[in-house]
């Protein structure tokens, strides 16, 4: 004859059954969640994604993304090289404020002590214009800040007579905050130096 004692028992042991089984449970979920959390954690980091011109996401492997720091690296020295030594009446006060976004207060040094020494002034006064012809830069991307060495062959416009220079510039990049639409690249000119300054010759500009 069963008592209710019995019953009772039995009903203790079958809801010790089931609370086990349901900490197992949870048990195996949570570790279960950690394990998945870390291997997407992990995949995040070696994967990135950029968004094309149709609107299309697509993944972008970290190591890809080196090879594409240098292409914008190479771009930013391009603009701004074009920007600070193209000097022309009619754009020149607006391009130098552009290459200012993009450089420290060692490059608005050289352009202060230029104005000092009435470099603009000249150009303008005689109406020349100054036209930056050829970039060419060199950047060591193993390891920040990224030093940089860029020639850049430039023409001054005397009227009848064009003369031609090669200018070599060295500094370093620092990868900053993007700034749209002043600094697109996020990088920013340090230690910016005008290493030397000389005319070519017309026979050098043929053979090139």
């Amino acid at each position: 004859m069963k008592t209710p004692f019995k019953n009772i028992e039995q009903i203790l042991r079958l809801n010790r059954i089931v609370v086990m089984a349901l900490i197992i449970m949870s048990g195996l979920v949570c570790i279960t969640s950690v394990i998945l959390v870390t291997k997407v954690h992990n995949e995040s980091l070696s994967k990135a994604f950029v968004v094309r011109s149709d609107g299309a996401v697509i993944p972008l492997q970290l190591s890809d993304q080196r090879e594409n720091l240098e292409v914008e690296a190479l771009a930013h020295l391009e603009q701004f090289h074009s920007w600070f030594y193209g000097v022309e009446a009619n754009s020149y006060e607006k391009n130098m404020e552009k290459a200012l976004w993009l450089g420290n207060a060692s490059v608005d040094a050289i352009y202060r002590q230029k104005k000092a020494n009435g470099f603009y002034n000249r150009l303008l006064q005689y109406s020349l214009v100054q036209q930056v012809e050829r970039i060419d830069s060199q950047i060591d991307m193993d390891q920040e800040p990224y030093p940089f060495q860029t020639r850049t062959i430039i023409q001054i416009n005397r009227g009848t007579v064009t003369d031609t220079y090669e200018l070599t510039t060295t500094g370093k990049l620092i990868t900053v905050a993007r700034h749209f639409p002043h600094n697109p690249h996020g990088l920013l000119i340090t230690d910016f130096f005008e290493n030397s300054l000389r005319k070519i010759e017309s026979y050098e500009t043929t053979k090139e």
